[in-house]
């Protein structure tokens, strides 16, 4: 489990606990407030704070943009305006505050995202919980024959029961040799900051991430997609539901734009004028690489690029 008692205890007397406030809220997110969803087989997400709603993105827009933006006749006709011309500052009116349990190698990969406010869990100063994550079988893939940063077909069998093993054996010894270097019978023991060198990747950490909504959706828009690693989809997917509770309007717009849509090269773009004059256009005719042509008629197709 991600909670102990004494966790889930907290959780449920802070949840008990409300407040009145003028404060935009969003009755949806109110609901989740500091709730622990579970992700892997040890971690969670759960929102802890936040600020403003759709109403303030809207707010913001108006003041920003003026006249410019006064034909657009409603909130929802705004927010899709912004979204499509690429608008940043009045999706940077809401912010969140998320506590987040997640693997250690998952945190390497989500702290590159550097416009977000962290403070992560010390073990300098506290000891870590012996945690750790193990893949599902139907998570345990083998190295990709054509991305060398993808997952080919699942592994089976034998070989699947082998590496289990290991990362299980691992984990334990390296977690059982952290615990006697902190403190023997009659020795002084490692430092902490010392002694965590030796911990596994997959180790759990936890940290508090707090960021604005519009490098919140670049996150969830390379995170969230289908190419990113499992690990840390898996978190990206539930922090998207929790957004569409939080600014539904920016969500859905967020989605048809960003997740749904697809960005075109001017040789796309012109490719495509090509097509519809009825213009027979092949990779060698279209200007592009091989590459870039795949990926193209995969866009057309409807296929995962």
């Amino acid at each position: 489990m991600p909670l102990s008692p004494d966790q889930q205890a907290d959780i449920d007397a802070a949840r008990a606990a409300t407040q009145q406030t003028r404060r935009a809220t969003a009755p949806g997110l109110e609901e989740e407030l500091f709730t622990a969803h579970e992700v892997l087989d040890h971690g969670f997400v759960r929102v802890v704070d936040y600020m403003g709603d759709d109403s303030a993105i809207v707010q913001a827009a108006r003041v920003s943009y003026g006249a410019g933006t006064r034909h657009v006749s409603n909130d929802e006709g705004l927010i899709r305006y912004l979204m499509r011309h690429w608008h940043s500052t009045p999706f940077e009116m809401c912010e969140i505050k998320l506590h987040v349990k997640l693997p250690v190698f998952v945190a390497r990969q989500w702290i590159r995202h550097r416009t977000a406010n962290v403070n992560e869990y010390s073990a300098r100063y506290s000891i870590l919980d012996r945690e750790f994550y193990v893949p599902a079988p139907d998570a345990l893939a083998a190295q990709s024959t054509t991305n060398n940063q993808g997952r080919g077909d699942v592994l089976q069998g034998e070989e699947a029961e082998r590496v289990l093993r290991y990362l299980r054996e691992d984990s334990t010894r390296a977690y059982d040799h952290y615990e006697e270097m902190l403190s023997q019978d009659g020795q002084q023991g490692l430092a902490r900051e010392l002694a965590r060198m030796n911990l596994p990747a997959n180790i759990y950490t936890q940290w508090y991430w707090k960021t604005d909504l519009h490098n919140l959706f670049h996150f969830l828009r390379l995170r969230a997609d289908s190419h990113a690693q499992y690990e840390i989809r898996v978190y990206a997917e539930l922090i998207s539901d929790l957004v569409a509770k939080w600014v539904p309007l920016a969500h859905k717009a967020f989605e048809d734009y960003r997740l749904g849509g697809a960005n075109l090269s001017a040789k796309g773009v012109e490719c495509i004028r090509r097509m519809l004059k009825g213009e027979d256009v092949t990779q060698e005719t279209s200007g592009m690489s091989k590459g870039e042509w795949r990926e193209f008629v995969n866009i057309l197709d409807g296929a995962d690029v």
